[in-house]
């Protein structure tokens, strides 16, 4: 009975994950819940995966990731990609390559994209490319750079803690090392590297041309200016189509506030009155002169000069809705996205759309991205927000770079000493995160800001699924049925297998649902037909970690994937030979290192 009930859960969790009808850290605490309701695990069981070192370890990889981020350690590279070096879009896929894969290794990758999309889609305006060239090869770089040390994704952590469990309860040693994925990850890093380089090109599509030019128009200045037409102004008692102000001046008007209203355009023929607040994007030129001819006056006090600050002065960037994102399934009108967060949406890019029309009424997706006007303060203040991604740097949000050299020793510190075995990898990273709060390079209060609690939530939550797996002997039951299928195939068949299942898996629900539900069943084949089960536990890893077909596999494919004004059909055309390559190749390299 207990198995009957936890295949019916595992069922429901997988309609869950692929229809989105719950977001997927809702799915697997509402599983977790099921588990325990059920009687299946006991609350202890259910829950340990909360108490798991690679929950606790992932806790401080974000933190470190976020020292070094915040700190200026990566801003060096962040000026090579925007600079004037980068003519060619090869030149920034093979820098790529070589540097951001790696770096991948050993930072998040997520907050490593969510810094860089903003640079590339830069780099793109200046040079008139659509950002659809180069996105899809960011992510991947980063997504096949993140199994080349343990530390790389949190599915590395996942799968080496559910192995040590799963170990136990079979009777193997479970657990890899910092660099057990090294010796496999580096040759199919060097082959999808020249994929990237030399392949990808010819398959990636150009989309989203004309957002992009759009919204460079809408913000071409950055400079949004709250007026007020004084009682004396020569545009009192005329309408906006008939007065000076857009006729003399590049202005446009994007509001029209009076008395407790305010409204938006088209509203040409409304007549102005004296107290009118209007909403203008300008250059800083035109606003003197608007203000020397005492045709407008700012609405902040006036000896703040044209730098006011405060809600005069407003700035226009693009955010990012993440994987995740409580914002997403609601609309703008029912968040009172206003109200929350002290900005107005201008705009909404959803693949190749751009929505300018009843935003209030449009139900938010993970992956949108909104244009959005606000105060500088107010947009400092969504750098906090982990359910959005501001894709353009604010003045000020980093702290002082003279902190980025200890940043950059105290996480070489933390590598060495968990690689040489002087200490477990989640002591070197808590004592990692500590270090950097001493030397200024992280604030205390930026630890809880840097985490993404959704995927703690979703780590932590499914990790009891896979005790359930193996107490009801349900992962038993699922081995003996592929050890039928493939009981007499040589192991480089098996682990093809294995694989294949496991990226498919991840392709269609999430990387960390497939490590849960694969391992122990990819464990017990190994032993069933004395194969070593660590080299299937090696597999699950890489096919996890590694999705290119879809962009719900990994986050990281789903932040660019708005941003590209991607299809599903561009990523199929241009994932599906690396997939092919990693399915044949992953486990002839297992093979290889396992002496099998």
């Amino acid at each position: 009975m207990d198995a009957l009930i936890t295949l019916l859960i595992l069922v429901q969790a997988v309609v869950l994950f692929i229809t989105a009808a719950l977001p997927p850290e809702v799915v697997g605490l509402l599983a977790m819940g099921l588990l325990m309701a059920s009687g299946v695990l006991s609350p202890a069981e259910a829950l340990a995966g909360f108490a798991s070192p690679a929950v606790i370890t992932l806790l401080a990889m974000f933190a470190l990731s976020a020292g070094l981020f915040r700190s200026g350690a990566l801003d060096r590279l962040r000026e090579l990609m925007g600079g004037n070096r980068m003519k060619r879009p090869q030149q920034l896929i093979q820098l790529f390559v070589l540097a951001i894969g790696p770096l991948a290794g050993i930072l998040a990758n997520t907050p490593i994209v969510a810094t860089l999309i903003p640079v590339v889609e830069a780099w793109c305006q200046r040079r008139g490319l659509p950002p659809s060239r180069l996105l899809l090869p960011l992510s991947t770089a980063t997504i096949l750079g993140g199994t080349l040390t343990l530390i790389g994704t949190s599915t590395n952590l996942l799968a080496n803690d559910l192995s040590r469990s799963v170990g136990e309860e079979m009777g193997f040693n479970g657990g890899l090392q910092l660099f057990t994925l090294t010796p496999i990850a580096l040759p199919l890093y060097v082959l999808g590297g020249a994929y990237l380089i030399w392949v990808a090109p010819h398959l990636l599509p150009e989309r989203n041309r004309d957002g992009l030019e759009l919204l460079a128009s809408l913000s071409r200045d950055g400079y949004l200016t709250e007026v007020e037409v004084p009682a004396d102004s020569i545009l009192v008692g005329q309408t906006l189509h008939d007065s000076r102000l857009q006729r003399r001046f590049d202005v446009d008007v994007l509001e029209l506030q009076r008395g407790g209203e305010r409204f938006s355009p088209p509203f040409a023929d409304r007549v102005l009155s004296g107290g009118d607040r209007l909403l203008l994007r300008c250059s800083r030129a035109d606003l003197l002169r608007l203000q020397q001819e005492h045709t407008v006056s700012l609405a902040a006090p006036a000896s703040a000069g044209p730098d006011v600050a405060g809600a005069a002065t407003q700035r226009m960037v693009e955010v990012l809705l993440p994987s995740g994102s409580f914002l997403a399934g609601a609309s703008l009108r029912e968040l009172r996205f206003r109200q929350r967060f002290n900005a107005t949406v201008i705009a909404l890019r959803r693949g190749q759309e751009l929505v300018r029309e009843r935003l209030g009424q449009v139900v938010l997706r993970a992956g949108d991205v909104l244009l959005l006007q606000a105060p500088l303060d107010s947009l400092r203040g969504l750098q906090a927000s982990s359910d959005l991604v501001v894709m353009d740097k604010i003045e000020h949000e980093l702290p002082t770079t003279a902190k980025k050299y200890p940043a950059i020793l105290i996480g070489l510190a933390v590598l060495v000493v968990s690689g040489l075995g002087i200490m477990p990898l989640v002591a070197a990273a808590c004592l990692g995160v500590v270090a950097m709060v001493v030397v200024g390079s992280l604030r205390p209060g930026d630890l809880q800001q840097a985490v993404h609690w959704e995927l703690i939530l979703l780590v932590g939550s499914l990790y009891g699924f896979s005790t359930a797996l193996v107490k009801t002997g349900l992962a038993g039951e699922m081995a003996r049925q592929l050890v039928i299928l493939t009981g007499d195939w040589p192991p480089y068949g098996v682990l093809v297998t294995i694989y294949l299942i496991t990226t498919l898996t991840t392709e269609v629900m999430s990387n960390a649902a497939a490590v849960v539900v694969w391992l122990p069943v990819a464990a017990r084949i190994g032993l069933d037909l004395q194969i070593d089960p660590m080299a299937c536990v090696v597999c699950i890893v890489f096919a996890a970690s590694w999705s290119f077909i879809t962009p719900f596999g990994y986050q990281t494919n789903l932040m660019v994937f708005g941003p590209g004004g991607y299809r599903i059909k561009d990523m199929v055309r241009y994932g599906t030979p690396l997939t092919i390559l990693a399915t044949l190749l992953v486990p002839l390299l297992t093979v290889w290192q396992f002496g099998l």
